[in-house]
Formats: structure tokens, sequence, C-alpha cells
């Protein structure tokens, strides 16, 4: 079993459960390069199948029941928007969202797209007695609480900041930002940083451009600049 979901973008990947969270993220579709994997039904239920499959061998705990609903896809892409909106609500401390970042929502828009019915978790001593945090249901029930209980762990150990969306519009998708400094805004800067970096430069050039052909106050079209004919004093 495998993250596939994050496996077909090459991203970094997310420590230990937290790999899960990043797992949902990435079922996104990406434009002319990869589907949405919770489409419907079909495609839900065998991404939730892996995913919950490879949670639990990291666990060393049994797999869920993944049976899902006819509904429940579009629920599950609801609870992807969620935590897409948890993870960008604010920039990284120190970073700039910079051309083709991904909109940033407010506090509020975030608070209502979050599930206000909450999740239920299982609390339970493992053999060296450390009580753990074990996800209970089936299906979407069963993510949910997974993924509020691995989001809880993450903040607590401090490695939920590192969690991000990659910051190119056209791309998205979630990576596990290994930086000393916690500053990656690209999930690879040769691939989308570049391609940033590329169309920045092409905009400066348009606006230097359009500048230097604008008339000056005497309808002159030199971008402003002296008189030919002007006296040296």
């Amino acid at each position: 079993m495998s993250w596939a979901a994050s496996e077909r973008y090459r991203v970094r990947q997310a420590p230990a459960g937290l790999a899960l969270v990043q797992e949902l993220i990435n079922t996104r579709a990406i434009k002319k390069y990869a589907p949405d994997l919770l489409a419907d039904q079909e495609a839900a239920e065998r991404w939730l199948t892996g995913a919950a499959g490879e949670w639990a061998r990291i666990h060393g705990l049994d797999s869920p029941d993944c049976a899902l609903s006819p509904s429940d896809p579009r629920e599950l892409r609801d609870l992807r928007e969620s935590f897409e909106r948890l993870i960008t609500k604010a920039p990284a401390a120190g970073t700039d969202p910079g051309v083709g970042a991904t909109p940033r929502p407010d506090a509020g828009a975030t608070s209502r797209l979050l599930s206000d019915r909450g999740v239920a978790v299982r609390l339970a001593p493992d053999e060296q007695g450390q009580v753990r945090l074990l996800p209970v249901g089936r299906g979407l029930g069963w993510l949910e609480s997974a993924l509020w209980s691995e989001t809880l762990l993450a903040q607590r150990a401090g490695t939920w900041p590192r969690l991000k969306i990659c910051r190119n519009g056209e791309c998205g998708s979630a990576f596990y930002d290994t930086s000393r400094n916690n500053s990656g805004v690209w999930h690879d800067v040769r691939i989308c940083g570049n391609a940033a970096n590329l169309r920045a430069s092409r905009q400066r050039k348009r606006i230097r451009a359009a500048a230097e052909a604008a008339p000056d106050s005497d309808g002159n079209g030199n971008g402003g600049g002296k008189d030919e004919g002007a006296s040296a004093d």
C-alpha cells in the first residue's frame, strides 16, 4: 500500500500519520495532469481503502471498513476543502505570497467550512502504556476521526506548520516543508518556483514596456524623457 494521491505529484511526504491529511488534499485534480480521486463513489472508495490501509499499516492497526454511500464523495470533497483552508488560512512566518499565490481565506470563511458536528475518538494505552488517540467509525466517519486526530497530534508536535499547499495557483499540491527555517512555498522550486518567477519577470517587462511607450505630459511618446531641444541650463 502507499499514499497514491501524493505520490502521483512527487511531493515531499509528511511524516507518520500527518501524511493522511496531505493525502486527502492531494486527491484534488490538477488541470491537464491528474483527475480528482473523489469524483464519484467508486473512485473515492478505492482511494479511501488505500489511504486507510496505509495509515493502519503505519500505526500497526487493522484497516477500517471503508464503504461509502453515494452521497459521501460530496462530503469528502467538502472535507478536503475544509483542510485546504485550514492549512492556508495564514502564510508561514517570514514568507511572501508572491505571484501565483493561492488566495488566503479569512478566519470566518475557514470556520464556516469546518465541520461543526464534531468527531469521536477513542483513548487507549499501547503496549508501552502510552495513551493513543484512535479514530472510530467506518467510511467517512472514520476518516474525519483520523484526520482531526492527526491534526491535533501534529499541532502538539510542532509539525503542522510544515504541511503546506504549493503557492502556484495552477498546482496547489500539498507538500511537507523540510527547509531549516520553514520558508518553502513551492512543492518543487524547479517546477512551480521557476514557472512563477518567469511569469513575474514577464509581467515586470510588460510594465516597463508600457511605461516607456506612454506619452509624456506634452503628448510626446518618449516616455517622459527630456525634449531634445530643451536648454541645458
